[in-house]
C-alpha cells in the first residue's frame, strides 16, 4: 500500500465507523471493500461490498468495530482518502472526501483521477 509509516492509508469519520459497524454486524460481515471500477461520465465509480474475508492483497484498516478492506488495484488511488457516511433529508451514504481525485461528473457518481507518468529512466 502507499502510505506513511504509523498513520493509516485511509481515515474512517466516526459517523462512518458506526455505519460500517453496524453493516458487519446485520450481515455478519468481516469487513467492508473499498475499490474502483471503470464506468460513469468521468471514468472511474467507487465500490463497495460487505466482505466475508480480506482477500490476499487487501489492505485492513481497522477502526473500533469498524474495518475497511482496500482491495489492491484501488490502494494507490485512495490513499489520503477520508470515508464519511452522511444523513440527509432525501438520501443518506458513504462519502469518500478524496484528494487523489481530478475530476467528478455533474452527477456526483464518478471520478477522473491524473494519468500516472510512466517513470523516467
Amino acid at each position: 500500500m502507499f502510505s506513511i509509516p504509523g498513520k493509516p492509508p485511509v481515515s474512517i469519520t466516526p459517523a462512518a465507523e458506526a455505519r460500517i459497524a453496524r453493516l458487519m454486524a446485520e450481515r455478519q460481515a468481516q469487513g467492508l471493500r473499498i475499490g474502483l471500477k471503470k464506468g460513469g461520465c468521468a471514468g472511474m465509480e467507487y465500490t463497495m461490498e460487505l466482505a466475508d474475508a480480506a482477500s490476499p492483497g487487501d489492505e485492513v484498516v481497522e477502526q473500533g468495530a469498524a474495518r475497511v478492506l482496500i482491495a489492491p488495484t484501488a490502494q494507490m488511488f485512495l490513499f489520503g482518502t477520508q470515508i464519511d457516511y452522511q444523513t440527509g433529508l432525501l438520501d443518506s451514504g458513504f462519502k469518500f472526501v478524496n484528494p487523489n481525485v481530478t475530476d467528478t461528473c455533474g452527477c456526483g457518481e464518478s471520478i477522473r483521477f491524473e494519468p500516472i507518468a510512466p517513470a523516467a529512466g
